[in-house]
């Protein structure tokens, strides 16, 4: 028999405790109120042959006092009671020093690995780690109700960032870049005017969000699109600063190749800048600032063409990597980018598809950039193309006073998520069941939803005036308010969800990716954002269903409901869950199918929404991922691709290794040959796993499907 412990852990169960408890509780009363030693023991044993497969520590504690009262033992459980009361006092009192401790020993594998552009063995990233233990202990103990706190830990439902809760902060934004690049901005009580080179904008931009990742605690995304008047600037300045030199003796071509010249390094300088500036710099949270960066084309940008030469710069220095510390090229973690298909780049004879067919290499390479599909969004959004923020959630449409829609410097308040799969395993197939406890899940969530929304309520803007008073999102006075950016749906509240696809699983029995599936997922998915369109109606404020990208908590959902519920064929048995509405990674479905299947979710879940496709190496084939991204288009809003390629574990190398003349492995990086150090995929069949020597000695890859 295993007992769960209050924090999620599961041991094997020992009576021996049971007896400590009593024997104390018996201490604490008069002799004729205490029970024999005999019974004591024999209490112990019923609890065991109760023989459950699991059970709860309160369900123990439970049993024990229902059997004391058995025994006529009034006095005695109620001393027990009393000492079971003292006993959480004393937890509560005292709640966060393992989860602390085991931070600085490097033990806490939850916290370390929750964040992947967190390093969690350095100091200052410890400090932040630290501090947000503190903040989540506090938030569920004080900040949240019972029993949205019980929800949380129970698996219910994932109140997000809750190590960030007791601070007046919120999650992403979408940087208003344009206005505090043009009219200015200040950091540390500097005034930082607009910028007069392309050089000096770029880093101006990185200096920008560095400080505003430093007060929030989401993603955050700029449209590059800005830059291009910079660029202009800086051609414009170069022209002038040649003509003068030459005193007017200078021919036109060659004044234009010596300006181009001269522009063609700053904007290398100005790109270089914002790669390197976003990977060393250091926020204060102890982590790189988690950046998207938008590569939108628009056909009507006064500067087209300088952003199309920046777009272009960007993808060139994605694609050659940057350096770790032993020296060799890898893929950055940031920025992300997001780069947009429209009809000028949509690889269909556009002006830019050059441009596009060097995007496709970077994917094949690097994984980025994303795609967007302007077509698709335009039909999602009310015509609109904009950037999801650094967390890939979307803003709903909003128009200002003028009536003109606005995107940038707007933000998200916050999410919660609602684990779907576990209400289907309670539910056990029955439907009406099943849709009680949606609605009253929902409400659960709207609740915990409404905690974010007043969390933030009455804050003012000095707590960071980057963003509230020098531009990031307004211009506010000094001591105002930020109370009428929370409300009539300038920003964002989110609903999350995990597990669409076991959801259908056990309520169904079948795939959502079948026809019987599919209308039940749909309807699912259709009460969702009926619930947040109904929340919004109330309060007027801006829900949105948000197809949460949470790798961790599909993992957190699945280990939280296997201990509660045990084993479950397809569901709890994989050790996580789907993400959103994706499909199965174990289900045998190509990538158009899939991004076509899951192209209908994304539009119901306008909050938030992206897919991805698995592919093989295809650095060498980037033609065939052309015929994807061109199918992306026509067909879905958001995608992206996971490539894998070789990696040495002695340099970090993850590009191609290769045969040598003697016919060995060789890494090109560091040159190592020892094959348990490296992972290499066979590009015939893309499996990603140990290799070996065969008995000829010839370098082969163990497949699961074939020996190659």
């Amino acid at each position: 028999m295993k007992v769960i412990k209050r924090d999620g852990t599961t041991v094997d169960f020992d009576g021996s405790k049971i007896v400590v408890a009593i024997q104390k509780a018996n201490a604490a009363v008069e002799p004729e109120y205490r029970i024999e030693e005999d019974k004591i023991h024999k209490i112990a044993k019923h609890v065991q042959e109760r023989n459950r497969m699991r059970l709860l520590v309160e369900d123990i504690q439970d049993m024990v006092e229902h059997s004391l009262m058995d025994e006529g033992k009034f006095e005695l459980a109620k001393a027990y009671i009393i000492y079971r009361y003292q006993r959480a006092l004393v937890r509560k009192a005292n709640t966060t020093d393992e989860s602390i401790l085991s931070l600085i020993r490097n033990s806490n594998k939850d916290v370390m690995e929750e964040n992947s552009n967190k390093n969690a063995t350095m100091a200052a990233t410890q400090r932040d780690l630290i501090a947000g233990e503190v903040s989540k202990d506090l938030t569920k103990r004080i900040m949240l109700t019972e029993k949205i706190s019980k929800a949380h830990e129970e698996g219910v439902l994932h109140f997000h960032d809750a190590d960030y809760f007791i601070q007046p902060i919120f999650n992403c934004c979408l940087i208003n870049i344009g206005d505090m690049l043009d009219n200015g901005t200040v950091m540390n009580g500097k005034l930082i005017e607009s910028p007069r080179s392309f050089q000096v904008a770029c880093t101006v931009m990185t200096q920008i969000i560095a400080s505003v990742a430093s007060s929030q605690y989401g993603g955050q995304s700029v449209d590059i699109c800005h830059l291009g008047k910079y660029l202009r600037r800086s051609y414009e300045k170069f022209k002038k600063s040649i003509l003068e030199a030459s005193e007017g003796n200078i021919d036109a071509e060659t004044l234009e190749r010596l300006t181009n010249e001269r522009l063609r390094y700053e904007l290398k300088g100005g790109v270089q800048t914002i790669q390197y500036q976003i990977n060393t710099l250091m926020t204060t949270n102890g982590q790189s600032p988690f950046v998207t960066l938008f590569l939108n084309l628009r056909e009507d940008d006064p500067y087209l063409k300088e952003n199309a030469m920046i777009v272009e710069e960007i993808l060139r220095q994605r694609l050659q990597g940057i350096k770790n510390d032993k020296g060799v090229y890898v893929t950055p973690a940031f920025p992300k980018l997001v780069y947009v298909l429209d009809e000028l780049n949509c690889l269909k004879g556009g002006k830019y598809d050059y441009i596009t067919r060097l995007a496709v290499k970077c994917s094949a390479k690097r994984m980025y950039p994303d795609y967007i599909s302007a077509k698709k969004m335009r039909e999602n959004y009310e015509g609109n193309v904009f950037s999801p923020m650094g967390c890939r959630s979307f803003l709903s449409p909003w128009k200002d006073e003028n009536g003109n829609y606005k995107f940038e410097g707007r933000f998200n308040q916050g999410v919660v998520s609602l684990n779907l799969p576990q209400i289907g395993i309670i539910a056990k197939g029955d439907e009406q069941k099943f849709w009680q406890l949606l609605d009253e899940r929902l409400e659960l969530c709207y609740e915990a939803l409404m905690c974010r929304h007043n969390a933030l309520k009455g804050v003012r803007s000095d707590v960071s005036p980057v963003h509230w008073q020098y531009g990031a999102i307004a211009r506010l006075q000094k001591g105002e308010t930020i109370d009428k950016f929370l409300e009539n749906g300038y920003s964002t509240i989110s609903l999350g969800y995990i597990g669409l696809y076991e959801l259908t699983k056990l309520m169904k029995g079948v795939s959502h990716t079948t026809p019987e599936g599919e209308e039940f997922a749909l309807r699912v998915m259709n009460r969702l954002r009926g619930a947040c369109e109904k929340w919004k109606a109330k309060t007027g404020l801006g829900f949105g269903l948000y197809g949460t990208p949470a790798e961790s908590l599909c993992y957190r959902f699945a280990r939280v409901d296997k201990a509660r519920f045990g084993t479950i064929e397809d569901v709890t048995d994989k050790g996580y869950y789907t993400n959103s509405y994706h499909v199965d990674v174990r289900e045998k479905i190509d990538a158009f199918s899939k991004f076509k299947f899951e192209s209908q979710f994304q539009k119901i879940s306008s909050g938030g929404a992206i897919s991805y496709v698995e592919i093989p190496n295809m650095r060498h084939n980037p033609e065939a991922l052309e015929e994807v991204v061109k199918f992306i288009y026509d067909n879905i809003q958001y995608a992206e691709f996971n490539t894998k390629s070789d990696y040495c574990h002695v340099c970090g190398f993850d590009g191609e290794i290769t045969i040598n003349d003697d016919n060995e492995w060789e890494c090109p990086a560091c040159h190592n040959k020892d094959h348990s150090k490296m992972t290499v995929i066979r590009r015939t069949c893309g499996y990603l796993g140990e290799n070996f020597w065969n008995v000829g000695k010839t370098k082969e890859i163990k497949a699961r499907v074939m020996h190659l």
